[in-house]
């Protein structure tokens, strides 16, 4: 099942500098192994935000689910997932 997905980060300003530095490491090592392995299709940063659109690739709800709330952001995250389902009027056969 594809899914997009907006995640919108807010971390606090008062969240020390260091520890902030840590979790955006880990969120970039987590992400990329998602990548990496094709359940994580597309991300694009939103410009002047700090917030990306995702195209997320995986076998159902809890899955994405069991995803988003691992990332090491989440708990600093709005997040908006929408399902997606192919249009009928798409020309390509692939759901890249």
């Amino acid at each position: 099942m594809l899914f997009h997905v907006l995640m919108d980060v807010n971390i606090p300003d008062d969240l020390p500098q260091a520890e902030a530095a840590d979790i955006i490491a880990r969120e970039k090592a987590y992400s990329q192994d998602l990548q990496t392995s094709g359940k994580w299709r597309h991300i694009w940063r939103i410009v002047g935000q700090y917030a990306n659109y995702s195209v997320f690739d995986v076998k159902d709800n809890a899955e994405l689910h069991e995803i988003l709330s691992g990332l090491p952001l989440f708990k600093f995250m709005d997040i908006e997932v929408t399902p997606l389902v192919r249009h009928p009027s798409a020309v390509r056969e692939d759901d890249s």
